[in-house]
C-alpha cells in the first residue's frame, strides 16, 4: 500500500518531486503510525463490510477501523461481531488492503474475535481501544488481551498494535488530569511496542459539558477541550520518543447554512485555475476542517479520525510535504549543519539545534506522504485527490 496509489504513474510523477514509500504491516512503527493519515471508522453492522474495505482501499483510504463501539447499538453486537469475522475472512489473504484494526468495547472481545477468526486475524494491523484509562487495571487488561492473541498470530503477518483513545472523564477535569495522563503514559511506554499511535475522542470529551462544536469552528475554538488536547501532547508527545497522537474526528459532512465568513483564501485557488474546487469546498463547509487539519498540524497531532470517505483526500492533500519544507528539513539534518542559516528558498531562519526534531519528524511524513514538486500546491493534490 502507498498514499495516491490510485493515481497514475505519469500524474504521480509530476505531482511529486519525492514519491511517498511503499507500505506493509512490518513497516517501521514510526513509518506507519506518521502514514495512518485520515483513518476511516465504519459500523461493524454494516453489510458487506469487506466489499467497503476494498472500495475505500481504491479511493485512497491507507487505514480503516470497523467499529464495535458507540458506532453500534447495544443490541446489535452480537451480529455484528459476526459481521467483522466475516469480513475478516473475506479479506483474509487479499494484497493492498490497509491498515485494518477493531475497535472493540472490552478486552474479551479482543480474545474472542481472534478465536473465531482464526488465521484471518492476519488481516488486522491491530485493535482500538476506547475511553482509555489505567484506572484498576482497566487499560492493561487490553495490553494482555492483545499479548495473548499476539503469541497466536500467523508468522506472516507483522505485529498487532493497539490504538487507545484518550475520551474519559477523568481527563477532561482539571484536578485529576495530570494524574490520569500521567498513569496512562507510564503504562503505554511500558509497553511502548504495543502502541502504534494514539487517539483523541473530543465527542466524548465534548459531551462531559454537553458541548458540540459547529461546523464553522474548530476543536480547538473549544478552549475546555483544546486544554485537554495541549495536556495530552505535553505528556504523551514529547521529545523523540514520543507517541503519535491523532486529530480529532471532524463529524460534519453534508452542506448547511452557515453562520460566519469562509476561511479559505481564493488566490490559491485562482492560480492554479481552480476557482470551481474553492466553490465546491464551500458549498460542502469543508474550508473548517481544511482549517482544523492545519491546527492539528500546528499543534503536534498527524492524522485524524474520519466517519465519511469524503474527508479522506482532504486530510491526505494537507499531509504531503511541500518541497520548501523538505529542503528545510534536509539542510537542518545534513551532516556539519550547525548555528543558523537562512533557507535553501531565502525566506526564512533556520537554526539546525532548535530545528532537528521538526526536520526529523519532516522527513519522516515525506517518506509516508510524499514531498511536492516546486510547482505543486495543496491544490493540486486536493484537485487530484477529489476526481
Amino acid at each position: 500500500m502507498r498514499h495516491f496509489s490510485f493515481l497514475s504513474d505519469d500524474y504521480r510523477s509530476r505531482l511529486f518531486h519525492r514519491q511517498p514509500v511503499e507500505l506493509t504491516t512490518a513497516s517501521p512503527a514510526r513509518l506507519l503510525s506518521t502514514a495512518l493519515g485520515a483513518t476511516l471508522y465504519t459500523p461493524g453492522d454494516r453489510p458487506d463490510l469487506a466489499g467497503s474495505v476494498i472500495r475505500q482501499t481504491a479511493r485512497g483510504a491507507i487505514s480503516m477501523v470497523l467499529c464495535l463501539e458507540d458506532s453500534i447499538a447495544d443490541d446489535v453486537v452480537p451480529m455484528a461481531e459476526d459481521n467483522v469475522v466475516q469480513a475478516l475472512r473475506d479479506l483474509d489473504g487479499r494484497d493492498g488492503l490497509p491498515l485494518l484494526f477493531v475497535r472493540v468495547r472490552t478486552a474479551a472481545q479482543i480474545t474472542m474475535l481472534a478465536e473465531r477468526a482464526g488465521d484471518a486475524i492476519g488481516s488486522l494491523a491491530g485493535f482500538v481501544v476506547p475511553k482509555f484509562h489505567n484506572d484498576d487495571g482497566y487499560g492493561q487488561d487490553f495490553l494482555d488481551a492483545l499479548h495473548e492473541v499476539q503469541s497466536a498470530r500467523p508468522a506472516r503477518a507483522g505485529s498487532l498494535r493497539i490504538m487507545p483513545i484518550l475520551e474519559s472523564p477523568a481527563m477532561i477535569h482539571a484536578e485529576s488530569r495530570t494524574r490520569v495522563l500521567s498513569d496512562i503514559a507510564s503504562l503505554l511506554q511500558a509497553n511502548r511496542d504495543d502502541v502504534l499511535a494514539v487517539r483523541i475522542g473530543t465527542t466524548d470529551l465534548s459531551s462531559v459539558f454537553g458541548l458540540r462544536r459547529s461546523r464553522d469552528l474548530t476543536i480547538y475554538d473549544v478552549n475546555v477541550v483544546a486544554s485537554v488536547i495541549g495536556d495530552i501532547v505535553n505528556i504523551l508527545g514529547r521529545g523523540s520518543d514520543g507517541f503519535t497522537i491523532t486529530g480529532p474526528v471532524w463529524e460534519h459532512y453534508a452542506d448547511t447554512e452557515r453562520l460566519l465568513r469562509p476561511q479559505l483564501r481564493l488566490t490559491p485557488f485562482a492560480e492554479a485555475h481552480e476557482e470551481n474546487l474553492r466553490r465546491q469546498l464551500l458549498v460542502k463547509n469543508y474550508d473548517g476542517l481544511l482549517r482544523e487539519i492545519t491546527l492539528d498540524h500546528a499543534n503536534g497531532l498527524l492524522g485524524k479520525t474520519v466517519i465519511h470517505p469524503s474527508h479522506v483526500p482532504l486530510v491526505h492533500a494537507l499531509s504531503v510535504i511541500s518541497h520548501e519544507e523538505y529542503l528545510d528539513a534536509v539542510a537542518i539534518t545534513a551532516p556539519g549543519s550547525a548555528g543558523v542559516a537562512a533557507s535553501p528558498y531565502r525566506n526564512k531562519m533556520n537554526e539546525m539545534k532548535p530545528h532537528q526534531m521538526w526536520a526529523e519528524k519532516t522527513l519522516l511524513r515525506a517518506d509516508a506522504f510524499g514531498v511536492a514538486s516546486p510547482e505543486a500546491t495543496f491544490v493540486d493534490f486536493l484537485e487530484a485527490s477529489m476526481l
